[in-house]
Order: C-alpha cells, then structure tokens, then sequence
C-alpha cells in the first residue's frame, strides 16, 4: 500500500490556504494536504466542515460561488495554479466530480459520457477505447446507454458522473461525496470502482467524504477537517484505530458502539478542540 507519509514528491500540494466567501465569511483556516502520485487520499469530516470548499480551491471553481483562496497555495506538479481558470486544470488532468451526481438529464448516459471526451484530441480510436474501459468497470452504464439519463436510478447517475470524468483521461480526480444518498451495496460498489480505477489505470483520487467508515477502508491516507481546519492526518489503517476517531467518527469507543446522541454529546472532550 501506498505510504504518503513517506511521500516527498507530492502531485498535488495544499499549503496553509484560507478561503473568505463574499470577501466576509471565513470557511478554510489554514488547510494543507498532499496527494501523491497514483494515491487514494480521503478527506474526511462532517457537513459544514469545509471538505467541498477545499475540492473547489483546487480546482478552481470558487469564484462561481463569490469564494477566493486568500493566502496559502496551491501546486499541481510545482506549478502554482491557483490562477488557472478550471478549463485549463482540467487540460492539465485534473477534474471534479461534483457533489449531487450532476449529468446532463436530456442526454443518454452515452452521451454524457462522451462529453467527458470532448476536449480530447487523439482521435475517435482512442474515445471509443476508452468508453469500452468506462464501460467495464461499470456494466451498468453499458446496460443503461441508450437511457435517458434523467431516468436512471442515484446510483447509475454517480456512475454516470464518475464514467465521465474518465473519458477526459484524468490524473487526478477530485471525488466529492459518491455515497451521498446510495444505499450501502451501491456505495461499496463505487468505491471498489474506484479502488480498481486508482490500482489499473494510475488515477489519483482525492476524495471528501462524510461516510469515515467506508473511505478509510479504500484510501491510503486520510485527513479530517472540522470547522476549516485540518484537525488530525495520517495512514487510513491507523486513523481506522485511532480511538478519537471510532469515537467521534466510526460511533465506536472502548465500551462499544455509541449512540448518535452519545457520540455528539461527547464533542467538547475532543483533545484537538481543548
């Protein structure tokens, strides 16, 4: 398994960065992260935490939202891009897959996985091989292309969206909250997907999400934020046995499984809040 701690040579690089919204609201104190090349790196936290605001400083989707990254930087293999506008971080080989399984509804699920394609330039050979490869791992897709998108089922839409940001032949994917709103089966199936994507095809993942528990079992490395801040980091095996994150995360202490209401009530003894 991949050791990030031990990763000098990161392929995506956060340093201390703050995020104002409309030059008021304060949402990022200071987060810094690595991503290394070929890596699955989780960032972890509840709603509200800042793990979408970070996805979207990196790829540079705050100024839709009236956001801007104030101080820190940015670096994608060194290069500075926190000035690139999104377009030209994506020709760079970086894409998000945002929030909220988002697919053109008018469109088949082939088309909108074709439009992942559409700023490639090697030909129609290599489209068509790769909508084969989208539709390997997901067979679903293949079953539903001639499908309205609209109609296809929370599930097969992620897919759909994920697929996409694959036929832009991607280094590194910025995946924001793929359980959001599945059903357990169909979010162990994703992120299976996703392990096979990172370990067949060399693709980066950066992923935020709320469920701890099934991110940390797939990725490498994880880091938590809470209220903007990166409160704890490290190995995803060992941060699965960190006894403040099976308390405050995984609903889990010494004594056993906790109750929501218990697990919240327990909030001020956070050792990194004191």
């Amino acid at each position: 398994m991949l050791d990030t701690a031990k990763t000098d040579d990161a392929l995506l690089e956060v340093n201390n960065i703050e995020v104002i919204y409309n030059h008021v609201i304060l949402v990022l104190k200071g987060v810094s992260l690595k991503v290394p090349k070929g890596g699955v790196i989780a960032l972890l936290g509840g709603n509200g935490a800042g793990k979408t605001t970070t996805l979207k400083a990196i790829s540079n989707l705050l100024h839709s939202e009236r956001g801007e990254v104030t101080k820190g930087t940015i670096l994608y293999k060194g290069q500075g891009v926190t000035e690139l506008d999104p377009a030209a971080l994506v020709k760079m080989g970086v894409i998000q897959v945002m929030e909220g399984r988002h697919c053109f509804e008018h469109l088949t699920v082939e088309e909108n996985l074709l439009t992942g394609a559409y700023t490639r330039r090697d030909g129609k050979g290599a489209v068509d091989a790769d909508l084969e490869m989208v539709y390997t791992y997901f067979p679903r897709l293949k079953d539903r292309r001639r499908s309205q998108a609209g109609f296809t089922s929370g599930g097969e839409q992620q897919m759909c969206a994920i697929g996409r940001a694959l036929m832009s032949r991607p280094e590194t994917v910025l995946l924001d909250e793929p359980s959001m709103g599945l059903a357990p089966q169909l979010v162990e199936q994703i992120f299976e997907i996703v392990k096979s994507v990172n370990e067949n095809e060399g693709v980066t993942f950066l992923l935020a999400e709320q469920n701890t528990n099934v991110a940390l079992r797939y990725a490498h490395h994880g880091y938590i934020l809470e209220s903007g801040r990166v409160v704890m980091e490290g190995p995803a095996a060992e941060l699965r046995e960190n006894p403040d994150v099976k308390e405050f995360y995984l609903g889990m202490s010494e004594d056993g499984r906790k109750s929501f209401r218990d697990v919240r009530s327990y909030r001020r003894r956070k050792r990194w809040l004191s």
